[in-house]
């Protein structure tokens, strides 16, 4: 067991849960998580009780990328976070969420969220800003060369 922390752009801490460990390397973790808070419709997924998140932590990239599958076995989409780099602890993950997500639905369709949040807050650093940035291209890279996380997406014509 291994336990996430979601930490706001100033450090504190605003979400906690625990989860296993699937697999785990010097620049990334893989840790399973089951969804155990209450019904969360969000407009373009819902997380629901009994959702699995298969979530991809990295110490040098600026995202983090959980895998949605529901109690079906039926995948629902990819919601990634915007992050500095995860800091690896003893029996814990840190992240510090930078306001700007990306939700890729089952069929690879990317939706940027929270856009206007990270563009008007004063939070962010000028490295923060520039690493949010880059984060993102690289996920949206990923997403459309289907690499690591995305790559069990399935082209639908």
């Amino acid at each position: 067991m291994i336990t996430v922390i979601k930490l706001d752009p100033q450090g504190i801490e605003k979400i906690r849960y625990t989860g296993t460990v699937l697999e785990r390397s010097a620049q990334r973790a893989v840790v399973l998580a089951n969804w155990a808070m209450e019904t969360k419709d969000l407009g373009y997924t819902r997380f629901e009780s009994g959702d699995r998140f298969v979530e991809y932590y990295y110490t040098d990239r600026w995202f983090n990328i959980f895998d949605i599958i529901n109690q079906d076995g039926q995948r629902k989409g990819w919601y990634c976070n915007v992050t500095e780099p995860a800091r690896f602890r003893t029996g814990h993950i840190e992240q510090i969420d930078l306001l700007l997500d990306l939700w890729v639905d089952a069929t690879g369709k990317p939706l940027l969220l929270d856009e206007d949040e990270f563009t008007a807050t004063s939070q962010l650093s000028t490295e923060q800003r520039q690493g949010a940035q880059h984060g993102l291209q690289m996920l949206l890279q990923m997403l459309e060369k289907r690499q690591e996380a995305f790559s069990s997406l399935v082209e639908f014509s």
